[in-house]
């Protein structure tokens, strides 16, 4: 009975050593509290979804997004769920129409964010904005290439440097001219996107 007791004190004691270098670890390597911003390459898919609200035109698309982010406030909400600091992100997307004979879509986007900081490793993150994209797809349904865009989604980082992240995160996207020229059927998207962050 003792030894089995010493055994499993040795196990406790191993188990939190390893619990604990792990969160020192990864505190080590969550920079997103105290960086001015980040840089990010994402890539990804993206679908039209027909038959959500007026869209009518499947269209599929490959996508690069070139991403700047600058946070506008230090963490709020210290001990709180919510937790995090406000970001303002600027980017240059670009979407090839995989199923439209690689005709694309370019724009530029800017999106107000919310980073959750209070876990050591994952980062959550909520966004929405809008912006302008040149649409080039050719489809008689869209009266105007020069369209408006807003959108929304959100995702998680994982960091596996100091100041290296991975990211995954889903966004509901939306294109259409505004009623500024007829037809204007819109481009409801479902769109996956990963990459990487880069904290200065």
């Amino acid at each position: 009975m003792t030894y089995m007791r010493i055994k499993l004190a040795i196990v406790r004691i191993i188990i939190c050593a390893i619990v604990s270098t792990s969160v020192v670890h990864a505190a080590e390597n969550n920079t997103v509290t105290s960086s001015p911003g980040e840089f990010a390459l994402l890539g990804g898919y993206g679908t039209s979804m027909v038959g959500y609200g007026e869209t009518r035109t499947q269209v599929q698309t490959f996508d690069v997004n070139l991403r700047y982010g600058h946070f506008l406030s230090d963490e709020v909400g210290k001990g709180k769920w919510y937790q995090g600091r406000h970001e303002v992100l600027l980017e240059l997307p670009y979407h090839l129409a995989i199923d439209r004979g690689g005709r694309s879509m370019v724009g530029a986007t800017i999106l107000g964010s919310w980073k959750f900081t209070g876990a050591d490793t994952f980062t959550p993150f909520l966004y929405w904005g809008g912006g302008i994209v040149y649409v080039d797809l050719g489809l008689p349904t869209m009266g105007s290439k020069l369209n408006g865009t807003y959108q929304f989604g959100g995702g998680i980082q994982h960091f596996i440097k100091k100041d290296l992240a991975f990211n995954g995160e889903y966004r509901f996207h939306h294109i259409s001219n505004l009623n500024t020229a007829s037809p204007n059927e819109p481009l409801n998207s479902s769109k996956f996107l990963i990459g990487i962050s880069y904290y200065r």
